[in-house]
């Protein structure tokens, strides 16, 4: 897929999504799909390798969740995997402070060479070969803003595992597929002392597929 018709679909499926990024980000956003799709055919990163698919199913999925993590100055991305959300989060927003982490050490290993890839601005950016596991102190992971994971593990046990990694003030987020209603999501929460912040489903804008994000704050 040349540069022109990348470009095109990433904003028109932000359109539809209904956020923003700027216009040199598409550009960044096509680089990381070569490195990816490169890296990929020696590594198991993922078993997405159509080009539209990578550019929906990883790239608009992740940017699908802009706002929730608007106003946040660090996201640390749980089972970060090939790197999504946390990349696309980054290259949207610099500002951010991300921190990735994955217990798979190939994973991160291509992580940190993408990281360094000069042009995609993804200064400020980390990747640790780490399994998440509540000790953010033992584990070397920060305390975040947004702790944030895609389709990483089960609701219950994600509500579980997450809050440790919270700064004060912080939201718990959860990237689901088919959306849990109001109550389901309302009782996972307090049965962690936790609130319901956000929920909301949304469709990606070319297959259609059903996705849901959810935030969660501790409770005061």
């Amino acid at each position: 897929m040349d540069n022109a018709r990348f470009a095109d679909q990433i904003q028109q499926g932000c359109r539809a999504l209904g956020v923003t990024v700027g216009e040199d980000v598409p550009a960044k956003l096509h680089r990381l799909m070569g490195e990816l799709l490169k890296w990929n055919a020696k590594v198991n990163l993922t078993a997405i390798t159509a080009e539209e698919e990578v550019l929906e199913k990883h790239f608009l999925d992740s940017l699908a969740v802009l706002p929730e993590v608007e106003g946040a100055g660090s996201v640390l991305d749980v089972g970060a995997g090939a790197g999504f959300p946390g990349l696309p989060l980054k290259m949207a927003r610099p500002s951010l402070a991300v921190t990735m982490v994955d217990a798979v050490g190939k994973k991160v290993g291509y992580l940190k060479a993408v990281v360094a890839v000069a042009g995609l601005g993804l200064t400020g950016t980390k990747a640790v070969h780490s399994r998440a596991e509540g000790k953010p102190d033992a584990e070397g992971l920060p305390r975040a803003d947004r702790v944030i994971a895609r389709a990483f593990m089960d609701l219950p046990d994600w509500l579980d595992l997450a809050p440790a990694y919270l700064a004060p003030g912080g939201h718990v987020v959860a990237m689901l597929g088919k959306a849990l209603g109001e109550d389901e999501l309302r009782a996972q929460a307090e049965k962690r002392g936790l609130t319901v912040v956000s929920a909301r489903a949304y469709r990606l804008p070319f297959s259609g597929a059903e996705r849901q994000v959810a935030a969660f704050a501790k409770r005061e």
